[in-house]
């Protein structure tokens, strides 16, 4: 080889490792239900307990337990944590309990806490949300607020009292739920968003806000004021084995919001609105907050109430990487899967899996809509990458699938595989969809071969 070649030979080679040096830009990583699983770890509690017994509380459902929670969690952040056990018995707690980080709240077999349904009790104000809007209002009934390491536990039960009581105030609330939303459309300062005495919005039974490593298992959740477990910016969290008889209004089970690493499992869901409600903020304020929904796993879950899982409507900062599998209908459904969104909210919807899942009788098996309460402009929002694999139904007495996209931002890729629905009213309606990819669909009976002519 003549040196001319061997520096063509050079340039060449130089060239082609320059063509194939790896790139600077981020690779997206892959996200799995397993990848998700593995990233959620176990809350830890130091190893200390103390009883509530030993803090003068009475187990009869007539006095009053309020400052014997109150004086048995200050016991325990003086120990750095451990946990608060209520034996079995009825107490009666007229107003909130609020955790602290490093306590597990310990419900014994056979225990109840019966909220009190004075709202004064619940006051002073809290930060919270109402309906992906920001705002100071009552205190939840059990609330914690940036707090590591948070459980709650045991087999007893938690009540809200709130059928008779705050339950009624569903019908008093529009104009207070009206204010909210103009508050956030106009960004007002969320110092000046002051609801509470005067006012009707409900708060919820649990919620946890801006905490990590939570977990809730076992306890059984009881006419509820409005939602019953409220997620907000939470991380790394786990419900495990929780049961319910929530029939009030607004009764969701769990709303995870502005969450993520989020692993939902073995519930038994019977609640009179949505099981499982994944939300990630309100229209104006959600769209500014970027900080998203999830890494959210729910399987091994029994389904009862209005709807099963539902993505929205508050979901205006997005919603991502939702993995619900192996879960099965345990009695009435409105709908079984329901994405819904309006053009008020914006954000995306996106890598939504939904694997093994079976349904009975329900009014629309599988709906996503751009046009929910058919109301908003301006923020409509973009749906895609919905996988749905293995889902039957028995029965759809509305609507077997519904695809409702907008005309401007048509809702894309979404798969069917092993789809199997017995009998709908209806069987499909799509409309503004793009790139619907179908394997193995079946609404009604399975076809035959084609008959012959006689």
């Amino acid at each position: 080889m003549n040196k001319k070649s061997g520096i063509a030979l050079l340039l060449f080679v130089v060239l082609i490792s320059c063509n194939h040096a790896p790139k600077v830009e981020r690779v997206q990583e892959i996200v799995t239900a397993e990848t998700v699983i593995q990233a959620i770890s176990e809350p830890v509690i130091p190893d200390y307990s103390v009883n509530i017994l030993d803090f003068d509380a009475v187990a009869d459902s007539l006095a009053d337990n309020r400052v014997a929670f109150e004086k048995a969690i200050v016991a325990l952040i003086e120990k750095g944590g451990g946990t608060l056990v209520v034996p079995a018995g009825t107490y009666l707690i007229n107003g909130p309990i609020h955790l602290s980080s490093n306590i597990n709240l310990f419900l014994a077999e056979g225990s109840r806490l019966k909220f009190g349904s004075n709202p004064a009790d619940y006051l002073p104000l809290v930060s919270t949300s109402w309906e992906g809007t920001f705002l100071y209002n009552y205190s939840p009934f059990i609330y914690a607020n940036n707090c590591t390491n948070v459980v709650i536990t045991g087999k007893g039960i938690i009540d809200g009292e709130a059928s008779e009581t705050w339950n009624l105030w569903r019908e008093e609330q529009k104009e207070d739920q009206l204010l909210s939303r103009e508050m956030n459309h106009n960004n007002v300062p969320i110092s000046e968003r002051k609801f509470g005495e005067g006012h009707y919005l409900r708060p919820q039974l649990i919620q946890f806000f801006d905490c990590k490593n939570i977990k809730v298992e076992g306890v059984k959740m009881e006419d509820s004021p409005f939602w019953c477990l409220h997620l907000l910016r939470c991380e790394n969290v786990i419900v495990r084995g929780v049961r319910y008889d929530a029939q009030n209004k607004n009764n969701d089970g769990i709303d995870p919001e502005y969450s993520r690493n989020v692993l939902i499992e073995n519930v038994d869901f019977n609640n009179s609105d949505d099981n499982v409600a994944i939300k990630a903020g309100r229209d104006d304020e959600g769209r500014a907050s970027k900080v998203r929904s999830e890494n959210i796993v729910v399987r091994n879950c029994n389904f009862k109430g209005l709807h099963a899982l539902v993505v929205g409507s508050e979901m205006s900062a997005g919603v991502e990487n939702v993995f619900v599998g192996n879960c099965s209908f345990a009695g009435k459904l409105k709908r079984g899967i329901y994405l819904k969104s309006n053009p008020d909210r914006g954000g995306y919807i996106k890598n939504i899996y939904l694997k093994n899942i079976d349904f009975g009788v329900v009014e629309d098996c599988i709906y996503i809509t751009s046009f929910y309460h058919n109301e908003g402009e301006g923020h409509v929002t973009s749906i895609n990458n919905i996988f749905f694999e293995n889902i039957t139904c028995k029965q759809a007495t509305n609507y077997g699938i519904v695809i409702q996209g907008f005309p401007e931002k048509k809702i894309t890729d979404v798969h069917f595989k092993n789809i199997t629905i017995d009998s709908a009213k209806n069987p499909i309606s799509m409309t503004d969809t793009e790139n619907i990819i179908v394997s193995n669909l079946r609404i009604g009976e399975l076809a035959d071969a084609p008959s012959s002519v006689k």
